[in-house]
C-alpha cells in the first residue's frame, strides 16, 4: 500500500477541479455559464445602486469620439447641460443622477458636468476594442465595467426619467432606438427624450420619411423632441418629473 505523500496533495489542492467555482474564471468563462454571467451583470449593478440610493437617473448619450473644443461645442454645450441638471432644484429634490457610457467625449462631458457641480453620478462602461476606457469624473464607487451590451442598455433603463441624445455614431443610435422601440411597443413607460442639435438628427435621419412610408404612425414622432440649447432641454427634463 502505497504512503500519501506531500506532492500528492498539492496536486490534489492545485488541480482547476478543487478551485472554488465562483473563483474559477475558466469555468465561469463557459459557454454553458453564459446565463449566469447575464444574471451577476445585472446584480452587481443593482446591488450597489441600492445601497448608495440611486434611484433615478438621466442618461446622456453622446460620441465617445467628441472631443473638446473641436469647432461643434458639444462637449461644452454636454457639460454644461450636466451641470445645469445636477444644480437644478427639482433634480435634487428628486435625487437625481447623471449616467452615462463612462468612458470618453460626450461622456465624459457629462460625468465632467455633474463632478463640477459636486454631484455623483454614474458610468456603465462595457469592454471594447478600442475607444473605452472610464474617464476620471465618475464617482469611484459607482463605475462599472460590462461584458454584455444588453445588461448595460438595461442598466441605463432600469432608473432612467428622462434621456439626452447628442450626436453620435452606431452606439448611440442603438441606445436611441431601442428607448424608442421599447416605448412605442408600450415595454417602458414613456420618459423624455431630448435629441440635441436638431440639424444633425434631421439631416442624419429622415423621420418624416418614416411616416409618410407608414413605417411609424405620426403620433411617434411625439416619443422624442428636438432641443439646441442647454436651458430647453433642462427646463424640459425637470418640468417632467
Amino acid at each position: 500500500m502505497k504512503e500519501p505523500t506531500d506532492d500528492m496533495l498539492q496536486k490534489e489542492l492545485d488541480s482547476p477541479s478543487y478551485e472554488k467555482s465562483f473563483f474559477d474564471d475558466a469555468f465561469m468563462s463557459r459557454e454553458e455559464l453564459r446565463g449566469v454571467r447575464l444574471q451577476l451583470e445585472l446584480l452587481k449593478p443593482e446591488h450597489i445602486l441600492s445601497d448608495s440610493n440611486i434611484k433615478n437617473t438621466i442618461a446622456i448619450f453622446g460620441s465617445a469620439r467628441t472631443k473638446r473644443g473641436n469647432g461643434s461645442n458639444h462637449y461644452e454645450d454636454c457639460y454644461e447641460l450636466a451641470r445645469a441638471l445636477c444644480s437644478h432644484p427639482k433634480i435634487i429634490e428628486n435625487n437625481v443622477h447623471i449616467v452615462t457610457g463612462g468612458g470618453p467625449g460626450i461622456m465624459e462631458a457629462a460625468n465632467r458636468g455633474a463632478y463640477d457641480a459636486g454631484a455623483k453620478s454614474i458610468g456603465l462602461n462595457i469592454e471594447l476594442p478600442f475607444e473605452q476606457k472610464p474617464n476620471p469624473f465618475i464617482t469611484p464607487e459607482l463605475c462599472f465595467n460590462f461584458h454584455y451590451f444588453a445588461m448595460r442598455k438595461m442598466h441605463f433603463l432600469l432608473r432612467c426619467k428622462g434621456i439626452v441624445v447628442f450626436p453620435g455614431g452606431f452606439g448611440t443610435l442603438d441606445e436611441l432606438f431601442e428607448t424608442l422601440t421599447l416605448i412605442q411597443t408600450k415595454k417602458i413607460k414613456p420618459i423624455p427624450i431630448i435629441l440635441f442639435d436638431k440639424e444633425y438628427w434631421t439631416g442624419l435621419i429622415n423621420f418624416e420619411l418614416l411616416v409618410t412610408q407608414g413605417m411609424i404612425s405620426e403620433d411617434d414622432l411625439k416619443l422624442m423632441t428636438f432641443a439646441n440649447n442647454i436651458h430647453h432641454a433642462c427646463e424640459t427634463i425637470s418640468n417632467s418629473l
